[in-house]
């Protein structure tokens, strides 16, 4: 009986975080939407408890403030797109298909979902005045800067660093110029961009 009671206090106990885990998806998915509608952050958590299905009061048990849930909205936006990138590259054989790889998954589809562009666009704004939004967009460059310098250094040479960081840059400016004013091959558009700065950069370093 008492072995009984604990496996069923275990149990409970793994059903009770399956619900928790669920619940703040579903407050960072609402987040994403409510964001996308508002086209700001000037929203409140009610709404997006709202959106969610919850009570505000669970929105801030779990998050604590509007800050908090935005920036756990970003965090599932920034793993979305890392395992966007992971996923391309696993099927890639050559430095030049990598690079490639990360252009693409940069500008994926998913990408340009409505609440997807708010969130980003809100995210550079509050970078500016959050020091954990800033760190988590330093992140965010720093990982996009290593990926390309790893693959650019065997066709550039010691000039990855510097290419990297125009990829990049490109990459960042191309995603919010487009952004605002969207259209249906928005994504296609960019990466040919991006690819031709490529192109331009190996046929300098050659």
């Amino acid at each position: 009986m008492r072995l009984y009671g604990r496996m069923a206090t275990v149990f409970s106990g793994e059903r009770q975080m399956g619900v928790e885990m669920r619940r703040r998806e579903e407050l960072i998915r609402a987040t994403i939407l409510v964001i996308g509608e508002a086209g700001s952050l000037d929203i409140t958590v009610s709404r997006i408890a709202k959106k969610a299905g919850v009570s505000p009061a669970l929105a801030f048990h779990y998050f604590g403030d509007k800050e908090r849930l935005f920036l756990a909205s970003m965090r599932h936006v920034l793993r979305s797109y890392h395992n966007d990138v992971v996923t391309a590259l696993s099927s890639a054989s050559t430095p030049r298909e990598r690079l490639e790889r990360i252009v693409h998954a940069s500008f994926a589809p998913a990408n340009f979902h409505r609440g997807v562009i708010a969130a980003w666009l809100n995210f550079y704004v509050l970078a500016q005045s959050s020091e954990e939004a800033h760190r988590l967009l330093r992140i965010y460059h720093s990982r996009l800067r290593s990926n390309f310098v790893h693959d650019l250094r065997p066709l550039v040479g010691d000039r990855a660093e510097t290419v990297a960081g125009r990829l990049g840059a490109l990459i960042d400016g191309l995603y919010l110029r487009l952004v605002l004013t969207p259209v249906e091959s928005a994504g296609e558009t960019a990466i040919e961009t991006v690819l031709a700065t490529l192109q331009n950069e190996l046929n300098a370093a050659s």
